[in-house]
């Protein structure tokens, strides 16, 4: 399985997971929220940041389902989904992630005709490689 890469501005970002918060990065200066994380502001070129607790309540903004599986590490899973998820609070950051029917479920534990655009998800924490990371599951299950 990939697993993420964790560099110097985002290893707050994976700390925060491991403890089962979704956080993201704020500019100190100006507010604004930013992800991925970076070390300047893009809005007021700050280079101070405090990273703000989210609820993990979000919704479907973008998915696919890849068929076949792009690598074989993932084809026993198939067909699994890849989603991208608008932050309730923040609607213009977007993560990547997997919708799954519980935490600690596979990646194809949600069948496919169930994925919806605009679908309200929360988040959920799995551990891959030794990283942990944001999975998803339907509010309404």
């Amino acid at each position: 399985m990939l697993e993420p890469v964790v560099d110097e501005d985002g290893a707050p970002f994976w700390r925060y997971t491991a403890a089962g918060e979704l956080r993201v990065q704020a500019c100190s200066g100006c507010g604004e929220l930013r992800f991925p994380p970076r070390p300047c502001c893009p809005h007021c070129h700050s280079f101070e940041s405090e990273w703000r607790r989210m609820s993990g309540r979000g919704r479907i903004w973008s998915y696919v389902i890849p068929h076949p599986p792009l690598l074989p590490a993932y084809a026993a899973q198939a067909p699994y989904n890849a989603i991208m998820v608008e932050l309730a609070e923040a609607p213009r950051i977007r993560l990547v992630g997997n919708l799954v029917s519980g935490p600690g479920a596979p990646l194809n534990s949600v069948p496919p005709e169930r994925l919806r655009i605009g679908a309200r998800v929360q988040a959920v924490f799995a551990e891959i490689g030794g990283v942990t990371v944001p999975h998803w599951v339907l509010e309404r299950p």
